[in-house]
């Protein structure tokens, strides 16, 4: 499995590496590095050119790429435009707030999903069978930012103004810090909501993908002829047929988990969470290039890292794949 890894990993950088130059140039010729510097069009020309030397702009594309890759694996990864801080940390807080809520989001979407999609499997077109699926197509089509005005409004203000309360009497709003960590209350009630948000639309999503899988194992010749030896209903349902039904969820786990490091802006705006989605829209809207490139390696460096994660877990989930 270690050899496995190594060939992944090795094989990952190639592509890493074409991804990183297709964005830095994307990004170079979008955006300009100086629109802040330049500020009103009265800054001195002198000055402006010095700044074109300093961070190598005057030199082609590739060159600036080098440039900016060697500095970038040597842990330099430039200034913001926007807060004129160090690009490294801003990121790595940023990383640390968003797996927090991708880590609990997908435990907890996974766990209800399967249990959803199971249930409703075995006791198919059962009345149980028709509310989870009337419930799977309702959060499916809820907009996370409608849901999480909503969770806000119900669960956060109505309660603190119907009370007149000093202070919300369920949860809060937003993190106290990005480096806040322990699961105590106080960390729970902070993280339930924006997680509520997130987990409602996947729980609907994932739990009709293992439903369906579901239904194809119990379907299958294997199923039947256990079924016909006269094995256990429950044990050919769990050690049988669930074990097989899991893989296409994997798929579809891996990759939403992987869209989620980038894909939580909303939520992340709506709750005032310092994490990826909402670091990358306020720079984007600044216009800081020195955040955005280093961004986007490093969001798909995760992607891969999930995806490899998933081709792993496939050979602990079913036994016929191996790794090799």
């Amino acid at each position: 499995m270690f050899s496995y890894v190594g060939r992944r990993i090795v094989y990952s950088i190639p592509v890493l590496l074409v991804s990183s130059f297709i964005l830095f140039w994307a990004v170079r010729v979008t955006f300009d590095p100086l629109l802040k510097f330049r500020g009103g069009g009265n800054r001195d020309p002198l000055a402006i050119q010095r700044q074109i030397e300093r961070l190598g702009l005057d030199k082609s594309i590739p060159r600036q790429y080098w440039i900016w890759i060697n500095d970038f694996f040597r842990g330099d990864w430039g200034v913001s435009s926007r807060t004129n801080g160090d690009v490294f940390p801003m990121i790595w807080r940023a990383l640390g707030v968003t797996l927090q809520m991708i880590v609990i989001g997908v435990v907890v979407s996974a766990l209800f999903s399967v249990a959803i999609g199971v249930y409703s499997a075995v006791r198919q077109y059962s009345i149980g069978d028709y509310f989870f699926t009337g419930f799977s197509y309702l959060g499916v089509a809820m907009p996370p930012f409608w849901f999480g005005l909503i969770a806000i409004q119900f669960l956060a203000v109505w309660p603190k103004e119907r009370f007149d309360l000093d202070e919300t009497p369920f949860f809060f709003i937003g993190l106290h810090s990005p480096g806040m960590s322990g699961f105590n209350m106080d960390y729970l009630r902070h993280l339930f909501l924006p997680v509520l948000t997130l987990t409602v639309q996947i729980v609907g999503s994932w739990s009709r993908y293992q439903r369906a899988a579901m239904l194809d194992v119990l379907s299958s010749d294997y199923v039947r002829t256990a079924r016909a030896k006269g094995i256990p209903r429950n044990r050919v349902i769990f050690k049988h047929a669930f074990r097989n039904a899991l893989g296409p969820l994997v798929t579809v786990i891996s990759v939403d988990a992987a869209l989620l490091m980038g894909g939580l802006i909303i939520t992340e705006k709506i709750f005032s969470i310092p994490g990826m989605g909402r670091l990358f829209f306020d720079s984007l809207l600044a216009g800081d290039v020195f955040v955005l490139v280093p961004w986007m390696i490093v969001t798909a460096a995760v992607v891969i890292v999930f995806n490899l994660i998933a081709d792993l877990l496939y050979g602990v989930i079913d036994p016929r794949v191996r790794v090799s």
